[in-house]
């Protein structure tokens, strides 16, 4: 089964991460999409993310019953911060029936020769990149491993999500609707 990986801090997930989970499980030839919550992101800073539990669960709700993607908790036992080529390592030795795939963001590939071992991923999986605007895809967009799609985009951030919660405005319509209720009734993102 190919399996493809989103990996994300989800931080929290909305209806944009869940657009291109749909499209990439549905007009691609990946039968399945794991949406893997990051508990560190290298590249991120820790202190503005949620719990890792709570962003899991956040995930698992806007999900609800769709069989072909699933919240992914892999890489809270791994060590920290979190390097996809270990990830990638211990799945295929957790799940060798399975091909796994890469889903990434075209910001991404443009610094994907950045990554720990970016030369081994690449011969060893395929890499689906959504397209995103004012992004350069970078040296790497002809190769062989690396599949272009058309994703529909939507320019909303994360980050713009946890502003408007901070500055207490509503959020509805930009995440999920169970999403949305849990983030109303609790005190996640009020900082």
């Amino acid at each position: 089964m190919k399996t493809g990986l989103f990996f994300g801090s989800f931080n929290p997930v909305h209806i944009g991460h869940l657009i291109i989970a749909n499209f990439m499980a549905t007009q691609t030839e990946l039968q399945e999409i794991w949406m893997v919550v990051s508990p560190q992101n290298p590249f991120k800073n820790k202190k503005s993310l949620a719990k890792d539990h709570d962003r899991l669960h956040l995930v698992r709700l806007a999900i609800g019953d769709n069989l072909r993607i699933k919240a992914s908790d892999i890489e809270f036992g791994l060590p920290k911060p979190s390097y996809t080529v270990d990830t990638l390592t211990y799945l295929k030795e957790k799940f060798p029936e399975k091909e796994f795939a890469l889903i990434m963001g075209g910001d991404n590939l443009g610094s994907f020769h950045k990554w720990k071992n970016y030369e081994q991923i690449l011969s060893n999986h395929e890499i689906y990149v959504y397209k995103r605007p004012q992004y350069e895809l970078g040296d790497l967009v002809d190769h062989p491993n690396i599949t272009i799609v058309e994703a529909p985009l939507m320019q909303i951030s994360a980050s713009y999500i946890r502003q408007c919660i901070k500055d207490g405005k509503s959020i509805q319509y930009l995440v999920p609707d169970p999403v949305f209720e849990y983030i109303s009734n609790t005190a996640i993102y009020r900082f």
